[in-house]
């Protein structure tokens, strides 16, 4: 490990490279002094309750088990950053309250908050039980529908078994990451959101027209993937 001057060197000079592949390593090699050292060694130590740091990039959820908590740690945490010149979004920066559902204060439902591009929420099992669940976040999913639309669009000069491959590998990448339990309706949405994509902008090659009909035939021979659960319970 090189010293924690240098390190924080390397990283102020190269943070202007917005979007570069380099950006993500320097923002994890940064935040590990920044953040997880300390939360391990300064956090942990002060709280009077269990906490836990999940931390992917530049995205982090803290889990505590007692509100105190919570609110010393969204106070103390901004100091934390401006400390080494960074600054925490506000906007996505809240305590919510996340203990399991009580069912003699329905007035007092738990919050959600998202993660990863999941919504994650309390909702009950097929025996009545809870269990924390997990949805594919709103922006996210209307960014993918538009996403599919726009690639049909863009693409329709291909054939169309060349799209039907690239198709599949574009479906097949989201069931993978977005294919947990519980998140059935939204694979749907987007299964439909494709099809109906591919079928629109087929229909406006030109020449001969793509009727439902033909279009039916065509996914007969070149079906595209059905949505699949990948990623069993946490």
């Amino acid at each position: 490990m090189c010293p924690w001057n240098a390190r924080r060197e390397l990283y102020q000079k190269v943070s202007n490279f917005v979007g570069s592949v380099r950006s993500p390593l320097l923002a994890n090699v940064y935040l590990h002094e920044v953040l997880d050292t300390w939360f391990e060694t300064v956090v942990q130590a002060h709280c009077r309750g269990k906490v836990v740091l999940y931390r992917y990039a530049d995205d982090v959820i803290i889990g505590c088990e007692r509100e105190a908590d919570a609110r010393r740690i969204i106070e103390v945490l901004p100091k934390r950053f401006a400390k080494y010149g960074l600054e925490i979004n506000t906007e996505k920066t809240k305590v919510v309250r996340f203990g399991r559902p009580q069912r003699s204060s329905a007035d007092r439902q738990p919050g959600t908050f998202s993660f990863l591009g999941f919504v994650h929420y309390w909702g009950k099992t097929w025996r009545g039980s809870y269990t924390i669940k997990r949805k594919t976040e709103g922006k996210r999913l209307r960014r993918t529908l538009g996403e599919f639309w726009r690639w049909c669009r863009d693409n329709r000069h291909r054939a169309p078994q060349e799209q039907y491959v690239l198709l599949c590998a574009k479906l097949r990448g989201y069931y993978q990451y977005y294919g947990v339990r519980c998140n059935s309706p939204c694979l749907d949405l987007v299964y439909y959101a494709a099809t109906r994509a591919w079928r629109y902008w087929l229909n406006r090659r030109g020449g001969r027209k793509m009727t439902w009909r033909a279009f039916g035939r065509m996914m007969a021979a070149y079906p595209l993937p059905r949505p699949k659960i990948v990623k069993g319970w946490v």
